[in-house]
């Protein structure tokens, strides 16, 4: 599995260049005018090289499990991110360069004498850096997750068809045939990926709908939805992994949620459940979804999943962090797995620590060691204090730390210190896995 992955993560790293740099390639080797002085090619390269990034952009995040499937959704989404902050320099780099050098140009700035592909430059330039702001600066902003997911595709969009109205516009390379056929190409491509994620796939899961079988109140400000499909079989999930949910509009809507199945990969009758606490938006409404609400639920997605040999599982959660590790513990213990487990689970306080009481119950179940580390402990409190750094791995741990296998998932500040612990402690990359649900 493991090599089935690299030589798919290679293609995909092979593909994404390719599609990037074509347009380059055409440019250089067609049989277009006579090139132009080097700044102002240059410019057109970085244009050009901008351009298709952003349109792939739309394939990057549209969920084809064969791309998130060897990285991990969380990367991809990472990846996404700063790829976007390139591509957005790029495009800027090429009208300043051309600026710089030929100063007359900026009268096309006047959008009112400009010529109308003078104009969609602009427009791409404006919806590209409107998108960026409102990306960095959502919280500042205050813009909830469904006003800013809906802000950001019409931004993508207007960007991306105003850039590829300024090229046609302008028009100086594709005079080539190669050059045309590879730009409607691309275009098609954009246009295919677009419709398959707002039509194609919301189609698929209107006709493979879940219902809330249960809705379960529980520790630290938590909810469990408890769901069943409906006329259908539902899909196998491996332990730690996730789905995006969809409650309380069609499939058709742009907005979905993510949330890791808590749940038993080895439940029956497709049950799947999630654990989802009030951060607030989409999540304080949860406690009031009512039983038999139908929703929608496409998944599963994530590389967050067991597998690799180890003599040991270390899962290291801290608040909601512990979803997916609830989902690896009950699927061991439901395929009577021995193999020790060390769960350390960082809180706020005794009170807010979601599954406390199932926890202890596990333990009879799996060689199950669970340590407790609390912020704001009580006044007899006798284990550990603060948070997880490297003397607590040391204290509960055995060396070689190398030979354990790590799960991370949790606050961004939390897993980037459990991050340089394990690096303390010589643990390599490859020995960790961590889960970063900041892609919203």
């Amino acid at each position: 599995m493991q090599m089935s992955f690299s030589v798919r993560r290679t293609a995909w790293v092979v593909g994404y260049l390719l599609f990037i740099l074509a347009p380059i390639f055409v440019m250089l080797t067609g049989t277009a005018e006579p090139a132009r002085d080097f700044w102002t090619e240059l410019s057109v390269a970085f244009g050009y090289a901008g351009l298709s990034m952003m349109g792939l952009q739309f394939g990057v995040t549209s969920r084809f499990r064969w791309v998130t499937e060897p990285w991990g959704e969380d990367v991809i989404y990472h990846f996404h991110r700063q790829i976007s902050l390139i591509a957005v320099t790029l495009v800027l780099l090429h009208p300043a360069i051309l600026f710089v050098t030929r100063p007359d140009l900026l009268s096309l700035l006047n959008v009112v004498d400009a010529p109308w592909r003078a104009r969609f430059a602009l427009l791409s330039v404006l919806a590209l850096l409107v998108l960026v702001v409102t990306a960095l600066w959502r919280v500042r902003l205050r813009l909830s997750y469904e006003v800013w997911h809906r802000l950001h595709i019409a931004l993508a969009v207007t960007a991306v068809s105003a850039g590829v109205l300024h090229m046609i516009g302008w028009g100086f390379y594709l005079t080539d045939a190669w050059s045309r056929a590879l730009w409607i190409g691309l275009i098609a491509l954009w246009v295919a990926v677009l419709l398959y994620v707002r039509i194609v796939k919301p189609l698929f899961l209107i006709r493979r709908p879940y219902q809330v079988s249960e809705v379960r109140p529980e520790r630290g400000e938590t909810t469990t939805l408890v769901l069943d499909p409906v006329g259908h079989d539902g899909f196998r999930f491996q332990p730690g992994q996730f789905g995006w949910i969809t409650v309380w509009r069609s499939p058709f809507t742009i907005s979905a949620q993510p949330f890791s199945f808590s749940s038993s990969a080895e439940a029956t009758g497709g049950r799947v459940e999630m654990s989802i606490r009030n951060l607030g938006d989409f999540t304080s409404s949860v406690p009031g979804i009512p039983v038999g609400k139908r929703v929608y639920l496409d998944g599963p997605y994530g590389a967050f999943t067991m597998g690799n040999p180890a003599d040991m599982h270390v899962l290291v959660a801290g608040g909601i962090g512990i979803t997916p590790m609830m989902s690896m513990l009950r699927t061991l213990a439901d395929r009577g797995d021995r193999r020790p487990v060390m769960l350390l689970y960082g809180a706020k306080d005794w009170q807010s620590i979601t599954f406390r009481e199932e926890l202890e119950e596990l333990t009879g179940r799996l060689d199950l060691t669970t340590v407790y580390v609390l912020e704001d402990p009580p006044a007899n409190w006798q284990g550990e204090r603060g948070f997880i750094n490297a003397e607590i791995f040391q204290r509960h741990l055995t060396p070689p730390y190398a030979e354990h296998e790590y799960f991370i998932c949790g606050p961004e500040p939390m897993m980037d210190a459990v991050e340089s612990a394990l690096a303390e402690l010589k643990v390599p990359k490859s020995k960790y896995h961590s889960e970063r649900y900041s892609f919203l």
